[in-house]
Parts: C-alpha cells; sequence; structure tokens
C-alpha cells in the first residue's frame, strides 16, 4: 500500500525513484542519493514574488527557442556516480527553475539527466540543502550553470560547471545589477525587477 504520510517511511533508509512514484505523499519531498529531503512547506510571499519575476523573464527570453525552461513542480532525475547505468536514479529533485536543450532528456515524468541550467531560490529552512546537498548532486551529475538566488539578501550566486566538472563560483551579484548566464550569453536578468517586484 503506497505511504501517504512521511511519517510513515524511515527518513534513514535509501529509496530509489521507483520507491518515490509509488508514494502518495501530503508532504512534498526530494530525494538526494537516495535520502528523504522534505521540501519546505508552501513558498512565502517573498519567494513566490522572486518566482514569478525570474520565471517572466526566462520563459520570455526561451520562448521559440530550442531550449526549454520548466519550472516546479517538475522532477528531475540524476544519475549518481556511484551507481551503474541500468540501476535506478537515486536523485529526484524539484528545482525552481531549469533549462533542457536535449529533447532525450525529457519525458512524460520530467527531466532525465541534468539540465543545462538549473535556478533555485532560497527559503528559510532550505539553505543548507540547497548550498550543500544540491551543490554537490548538481556538481557530480554535469549541470552546467547553478543559480542560488537568496531573497532575503536580494544576491544571486552563479557557479559554472568547468572543463574538469567542478564548479566556479562567479562574482556575487546584488539587486542593482544584471545576471548574465555564462552558457546562454543573451539571457540577461534584470535583478532590481526580480527583488523589488
Amino acid at each position: 500500500m503506497p505511504s501517504t504520510t512521511l511519517s510513515k517511511l524511515d527518513i534513514n533508509n535509501r529509496y530509489s525513484y521507483a520507491d518515490y512514484l509509488l508514494w502518495q505523499l501530503e508532504e512534498r519531498v526530494e530525494l538526494i542519493k537516495g535520502k528523504i529531503f522534505k521540501m519546505s512547506p508552501a513558498p512565502g510571499t517573498e519567494h513566490q514574488k522572486v518566482s514569478r519575476q525570474l520565471s517572466l523573464q526566462i520563459f520570455q527570453y526561451f520562448d521559440k527557442k530550442e531550449c526549454q525552461a520548466f519550472s516546479a513542480p517538475f522532477d528531475v532525475r540524476l544519475p549518481q556516480k556511484e551507481v551503474t547505468a541500468d540501476e535506478e536514479t537515486y536523485t529526484v529533485v524539484q528545482p525552481d527553475l531549469c533549462v533542457i536543450c536535449s529533447y532525450e532528456k525529457l519525458d512524460e515524468k520530467g527531466c532525465l539527466g541534468a539540465p543545462d541550467l538549473i535556478i533555485e531560490i532560497l527559503s528559510p529552512g532550505n539553505s543548507k540543502k540547497e548550498m550543500r546537498d544540491k551543490y554537490e548532486v548538481y556538481e557530480e551529475s554535469g549541470v552546467g550553470e547553478y543559480w542560488l538566488v537568496n531573497p532575503s539578501e536580494k544576491t544571486v550566486l552563479i557557479y559554472v560547471l568547468n572543463e574538469e566538472r567542478r564548479f566556479i563560483g562567479l562574482q556575487p551579484l546584488t539587486e542593482d545589477q544584471i545576471a548574465r548566464s555564462v552558457i546562454f550569453p543573451e539571457l540577461e536578468i534584470n535583478l532590481k525587477e526580480v527583488f523589488n517586484s
């Protein structure tokens, strides 16, 4: 029988994507390296405003382009180094925004493989997960560019994957600047509009 509450699951267990598909949980969760992470409660007003402004600019930029933008809830399944290609995927995340350029990664369940760009918006209670745990899996799985948006400090941190498949951090951006993507050079986000909507 499918689990409907998180309390019925052993959070110390390692779970697969097959397990994840069977759950009918009231809470939203992500699987990072097989471990359950409860997502923050419904995002607060500031998170939603920032998300809306980012989405407007990003969806407008990618409209009618080869790459496609998606917003949460949207499952991204990331293969892990320690599992072989024929094993289950043990990481399932729901980034706030992501951009995918390879159609073969898309299916009815979401994305299988690393998006080209992932944007996460920090909320109280999820900062550690976004800044440490997700950073590690995004780097390991080959996400080309990772943005961490902090609404409370009105800053954006951008990490770009280098040739050694390691993230390199760029200079932090503040609310009065334009955020420019490295892998999509024409994508420019006016942070004043994002943080002061």
